[in-house]
């Protein structure tokens, strides 16, 4: 993951809204969860779910699937490790003073 696909994923979560649907979704597994039971779960009304599930899927925080005629959203567990990843990359490794280049090993 980069910085501006690490950013856009923050950004897309930064809503309160938007973590708890993901929180929820991830506590589903890869099973996943129907829209309508989203929506029971954090009594959402429909339209503002929708809005939200868009902002998610379009940077790819959670996948959606048709089946029949439920709508089933699944995290992209890919991503959120991606994310986590390149937030946690650098851990402990030390920062340089500005201006001076931090020693080799």
């Amino acid at each position: 993951m980069n910085l501006n696909q690490a950013a856009r994923c923050l950004e897309t979560l930064g809503n309160p809204t938007r973590l708890e649907i993901v929180r929820l979704l991830v506590r589903s597994g890869s099973e996943g969860l129907a829209v309508g039971e989203i929506q029971e779960h954090l009594g959402v009304p429909g339209s503002t779910l929708s809005h939200h599930l868009s902002h998610l899927v379009n940077s790819s925080v959670i996948e959606q699937e048709r089946e029949g005629r439920v709508l089933r959203c699944r995290p992209n567990f890919q991503t959120l490790q991606g994310l986590t990843d390149f937030l946690m990359a650098e851990c402990c490794q030390g920062v340089a003073k500005p201006g001076k280049r931090r020693k080799a090993g």
